[in-house]
């Protein structure tokens, strides 16, 4: 262990830290919640915006683009992080420098700049692309590389014996990669993965500087017809999606892990 377990003393303070952590944030909330009303914004007639059909229509088509973007993504970023983790970990040292090269260049550009890139730079050589595309393949390369070095950092997780034992029976190395290592690093990996998948979720939103009509976009298209006092309730419906989403992929994550350790 890393630090040793709290003493009734050290729980007492933690218990009275987290009293007094909930208390502050308690009133920050009756204060805020305090002025929104002061200025109208929790009236009745604002919120009941959200009963508008055309408005509901509007929200789950940019949910419905959010998620076609989301899940071509994920697909993608997977199948490119095996590509790469298998270059990454291979004897050959060309495919070692190449996924390495790949991983920093990638990892290290904001992923706004490699969408902007694709979407203004690919027309400048004779390429029309998409928003879809474009926002897809910015996501997919950022993502791509992340998603290696979670691969990764699972694999070499496991105990050298297990490889060892593969290397016995005759499998070769990319064999012993995808039909023992990869398989048992799953668990290890799960959480991270996860986290991931959320995040590129989110990073769908950036489909809005681009044109994309994805949910943000149709929020705020919403609130230009609408008018900016309905702004907040318009864009706490479009929080709430993004929050349900994912909370339904944590729990498909966790129901996963479940029956992967029994």
């Amino acid at each position: 262990m890393l630090f040793d377990s709290p003493g009734p003393r050290g729980r007492r303070r933690i218990r009275n830290g987290a009293v007094a952590a909930g208390t502050v944030l308690a009133l920050i909330i009756a204060s805020a919640l305090f002025q929104l009303g002061r200025n109208g914004v929790l009236d009745a007639e604002r919120w009941a915006v959200l009963l508008n059909r055309d408005l509901a229509r509007l929200l789950l088509h940019g949910l419905w683009s959010t998620l076609q973007v989301a899940l071509v993504a994920m697909v993608l970023s997977v199948a490119g992080a095996l590509l790469l983790v298998a270059a990454r970990l291979s004897d050959r040292s060309p495919l070692r420098g190449a996924a390495k090269i790949w991983i920093e260049l990638f990892r290290g550009l904001p992923l706004l700049v490699l969408i902007f890139m694709i979407f203004l730079g690919a027309p400048a050589i004779g390429i029309d692309v998409p928003t879809f595309w474009a926002l897809v393949i910015g996501i997919t390369l950022y993502n791509s590389a992340v998603i290696c070095e979670i691969f990764r950092a699972g694999i070499q997780s496991l105990p050298k014996g297990q490889a060892e034992a593969a290397y016995a029976i005759g499998l070769r190395k990319i064999e012993t990669q995808r039909v023992v290592l990869l398989p048992q690093a799953i668990n290890a990996m799960l959480p991270a993965l996860v986290a991931q998948v959320v995040i590129i979720l989110k990073e769908t939103s950036l489909g809005f500087v681009i044109g994309y009509t994805e949910l943000l976009r149709e929020g705020r298209v919403a609130v230009e017809y609408l008018g900016s006092t309905y702004a907040i309730p318009v864009y706490v419906a479009v929080a709430a999606l993004y929050l349900l989403v994912n909370l339904a992929i944590s729990r498909m994550a966790r129901r996963l892990e479940g029956r992967l350790t029994h």
